[in-house]
Formats: structure tokens, C-alpha cells, sequence
């Protein structure tokens, strides 16, 4: 299979990859949105310096994936930056709580 075509594949599997995140980040299996992120990374990782010129047509259909990505990766955030926010501020009570007053001996 030619390069390009391997290419445009890897799209198509990261785009279904990050469809399925935007359900994991709906439904807060955070375990399973860490899963799929992996895998999306390790497919991202082979697409490094893909400077190959694809025909009119998969450029279009690359465009469209890539375009789906960022739109699932805008609700995922949407999903995943609350819980975010509840663990910093956590975290940070936590954190605050556990420091000795300052000045004190």
C-alpha cells in the first residue's frame, strides 16, 4: 500500500479513535479516555514529517478528518477541563491545608 494511502488510513483510524474519547469523556471513564489517548498518540507519532502530497481528493478527505478531530478534541475538553478545574482545586485544598502556617515555629 502506498505511503499516502497508509496515510490517509491513519486518519481515518485516529478519527474513529477520537470519536470513541469523546464518548469516553462523556460518560467520565477517564481510564478508558487515557487508553484511547495512547493510541491516538502512538498513530500520531507515525504521521511525523508526512511532507508526501496527497491527490485533490484525499487532501480534501485528510481536511475533513482533521477538521473532525479537532471538533471531537473541543468536546472532549469540554467534558474533561471541569473534572480538571474539581482536581486542582482539590488538590490545592490539600495542598494548602497540609503546609504549616507561615511564620509559625
Amino acid at each position: 500500500m502506498p505511503f499516502m494511502a497508509i496515510q490517509l488510513e491513519t486518519y481515518e483510524q485516529i478519527s474513529v479513535l477520537s470519536a470513541s474519547m469523546v464518548a469516553a469523556a462523556r460518560a467520565g471513564d477517564w481510564e478508558r479516555l487515557l487508553e484511547l489517548e495512547h493510541q491516538v498518540a502512538l498513530l500520531a507519532d507515525t504521521l511525523a514529517g508526512d511532507g508526501d502530497r496527497l491527490a485533490a481528493v484525499d487532501a480534501s478527505r485528510k481536511a475533513v478528518l482533521i477538521q473532525q478531530i479537532l471538533d471531537d478534541d473541543a468536546e472532549i475538553r469540554r467534558h474533561t477541563e471541569p473534572w480538571m478545574e474539581r482536581v486542582r482545586a482539590y488538590l490545592g485544598t490539600g495542598y494548602r491545608q497540609a503546609l504549616p502556617a507561615c511564620g509559625s515555629a
